[in-house]
């Protein structure tokens, strides 16, 4: 007797929460670096949420994603001083929402880096590729959550 293990189809894209996520950071002093452990969690959470969009089938988006979110949460762990960092992404009616919250209200705005610079340059990047995909990106509760809307390529969006 021979048996066969069968795997259920899914949805060719799931709506609503595609991550949802809370990582506990140490707080950082106004000069110091960011624990290597925290920093490190941001690769993790990217990881996570590469196989995340793979399971709701929307990997056509996921360089666009491993970067703002990478972007993104590295932005709140350096500039925030918060212990609580939020991500979630969500699919929703032919949109991707990727939002992080630090809880800690300030402006945030793409700045242009010195050529010379290492860093500077992440809320550049997000605002580019969130145009070249045709979506939108800003902040609300006073500047405490960052997100973003991709639209899904068609084909993937629900």
């Amino acid at each position: 007797m021979t048996t066969t293990a069968q795997r259920a189809l899914r949805a060719a894209h799931r709506c609503g929460d595609v991550l949802n996520e809370t990582l506990r950071v140490a707080p950082r002093s106004s000069n110091g670096e960011p624990r290597t452990e925290d920093a490190i969690r941001v690769g993790i959470m990217r990881r996570i949420a590469a196989a995340r969009l793979r399971y709701c089938r929307l990997q056509a988006l996921h360089d666009e994603v491993m970067l703002i979110v990478s972007e993104l949460l590295t932005n709140a762990l350096l500039h925030s001083g918060t212990t609580q960092i939020t991500l979630r992404i969500t699919a929703e009616e032919g949109t991707l929402r990727i939002a992080v919250g630090d809880g800690m209200p300030g402006a945030v705005a793409p700045k242009q880096a010195g050529a010379g610079a290492e860093s500077g340059r992440g809320l550049f990047l997000v605002e580019h590729l969130v145009v070249e995909n045709g979506g939108t990106w800003g902040t609300e509760d006073d500047g405490a959550t960052t997100w973003c809307r991709l639209n899904v390529p068609t084909g993937q969006a629900s």
